[in-house]
């Protein structure tokens, strides 16, 4: 389902299947045959749309930055500014969503630093890579793109949300790289494993594949309709439950002691803001209480990763997004541990 192709072969099959059922010669069969070759005519005219819309979107919008070769594949590196005597930023947005999401604050920090932003596999203009995806896989990924664009060491990685846990992940593998860590509302492991149970990951990750498939078969609705993206996103997102965590825990969670003197920064907001969905489902107030504790506490979790953390909260009135919320913050807190780093030296 991630290649953008596929669908003009299944296509040809379904219709090929109807085409031998309606020379069966028995009637209901017959109708059902004629049925599924209609079918199939349909699907093969939405998959050669598919094709034809994502060329044109491919020579409208050509790549702004550098595609590397990762693994056989080709990864999207947008790299801009100077980075003097300092570190160089990477910024990694939550989600599955591309370097592009976090546009807006490279463009601002690009004016006084080095600044990157890396489109995962199945992101952006990158490739769609190789399946399962993981976060300890792109984690990997992450460093050898860099060491591909010939991007300079040492990088302060910032990182959102489940790119906060991933960035994570990569300072943990390669701490020589890494000068600090800014983590900007990471994704606690706790609330995946020991959280109350919750679907909303399970229908994320099936309406990210019920698009894939409307993609596949020409159903558009604006741009970025890469069947591979919403493949790649539901793929990683399958370890964010109680089992699949388990299974990669010791891969993917970054325990307490892991960054050693790493300078961290973890940037949270002081309330549930915006989480109003996860209180909903408590049965009484006593238990909406207990909700709320267990979120708030779980979001320091990062700090005892290194002995070199500490905690900055976001502005007032300001929830889980607030780096599109308040982008003009969030660039501050990356640029003061920048100046920081460099009045340190190496």
């Amino acid at each position: 389902m991630s290649r953008d192709w596929i669908g003009v072969p299944v296509a040809v099959l379904v219709a090929g299947a109807g085409g031998g059922l309606a020379g069966a010669g028995k009637g209901g069969v017959t109708a059902l045959g004629a049925l599924a070759m209609a079918v199939g005519v349909l699907l093969a005219v939405g998959s050669v749309r598919h094709v034809v819309l994502l060329a044109r979107e491919r020579r409208e919008n050509p790549p702004p930055g550098r595609l590397v070769g990762v693994g056989g594949h080709r990864m999207h590196v947008l790299a801009e500014g100077e980075a003097g005597s300092g570190p160089t930023v990477v910024w990694m947005p939550g989600g599955h969503a591309p370097g592009a999401d976090f546009l807006g604050l490279h463009t601002m920090l690009s004016a006084r630093a080095r600044s990157v932003l890396v489109d995962r596999f199945g992101s952006g203009w990158s490739d769609v890579g190789t399946f399962p995806r993981t976060t300890a896989g792109e984690a990997d990924e992450l460093w050898a793109a860099l060491e591909g664009a010939r991007e300079q060491a040492p990088f302060v990685l910032v990182g959102h949300s489940f790119g906060g846990l991933l960035v994570a992940n990569a300072a943990r593998r390669r701490p020589d790289l890494v000068a600090g860590l800014v983590l900007l509302d990471p994704t606690p492991p706790e609330v995946v494993a020991f959280a109350p149970r919750s679907r909303q990951i399970a229908r994320m990750r099936r309406g990210l594949l019920l698009t894939a498939v409307r993609q596949l078969f020409g159903v558009h609705r604006g741009p970025g309709n890469r069947a591979g993206q919403g493949c790649a996103a539901a793929s990683v997102f399958a370890e964010l439950s109680p089992a699949g965590l388990a299974r990669v825990g010791w891969e993917t969670v970054v325990y307490d002691g892991d960054l050693g003197d790493l300078p961290l920064v973890l940037v949270i907001p002081r309330d549930l803001i915006g989480g109003e969905a996860v209180l909903a489902g408590a049965r009484d107030t006593a238990e909406a209480e207990r909700i709320s504790r267990f979120y708030l506490r779980s979001r320091v979790r990062y700090l005892s990763a290194s002995t070199a953390s500490r905690l900055v909260h976001t502005p007032e009135g300001t929830g889980h997004d607030f780096p599109h919320e308040v982008p003009s913050f969030v660039v501050g807190v990356v640029g003061d541990l920048v100046r920081e780093l460099r009045a340190t030296g190496p």
